[in-house]
């Protein structure tokens, strides 16, 4: 079997999701690349109940190249946004909180010091049908220098180096977007300013954020 190992990763990430809230029954799609092979959900499928097997691999040309399963609607999504990026992965669901974020605003301003490791405010792509050409174009756009974005009247998307960052990314976005309705419940929210974004980044770079360290 061809991709074996990603292919079961992928399985796992969308049982995460689902467990996590992220995904309900068939809603969502999800991929890893490995060179010039993709491993993608299959369309219909209730991503939370996907094996290894039920993937489909196609290449950067969209040529099925093993798998019993036709492959998720979004695949015009999924390869322009590989040939944008360098990209590792690929996670699109329709989360609650995201997809009614997606609804009424064009953007996440920096709410919260998080969000630069997405790359800084999460854009909303404007809408257009799924599967289409026209919606790959806009998730591209609002990718750039990117790792997350919101599709309006749709749902989120997020990539990453690896499979599992790009569904810590997915899960990071979710979670900005619970902060952000909830502070617009209370009030206006604050934003971080270009020197206090610039301290974080400062801040990392000297301690090493996000990683572990032996004592």
């Amino acid at each position: 079997m061809l991709l074996e190992k990603e292919r079961a990763e992928l399985a796992a990430a969308g049982r995460r999701l689902a467990a996590g809230g992220l995904v309900i029954g068939t809603s969502g799609n999800l991929s890893v690349r490995i060179d010039d092979l993709i491993a993608v959900t299959p369309t219909g499928g209730v991503i939370s109940e996907l094996s290894a097997a039920d993937m489909t691999v196609m290449n950067l040309d969209g040529e099925i190249v093993e798998g019993e399963l036709a492959p998720t609607s979004e695949v015009p999504m999924h390869l322009s946004v590989y040939r944008a990026t360098g990209a590792a992965a690929i996670m699109h669901t329709h989360a609650v909180t995201s997809s009614a974020v997606s609804v009424t605003l064009d953007e996440i301003p920096m709410i919260h010091y998080t969000m630069l490791g997405l790359g800084g405010p999460i854009r909303v792509a404007p809408y257009a049908c799924y599967g289409s050409d026209d919606l790959a174009a806009h998730v591209v756009k609002a990718l750039e220098g990117r790792q997350a974005a919101l599709m309006q009247n749709h749902g989120s998307i997020a990539i990453g180096s690896t499979l599992a960052k790009a569904v810590d990314n997915l899960e990071l976005t979710e979670w900005l977007c619970e902060v952000y309705v909830k502070a617009l419940a209370l009030g206006t929210p604050r934003v971080l300013d270009a020197k206090e974004q610039e301290d974080v980044i400062m801040q990392a770079l000297a301690g090493g954020y996000g990683t572990t360290k032996k004592l």
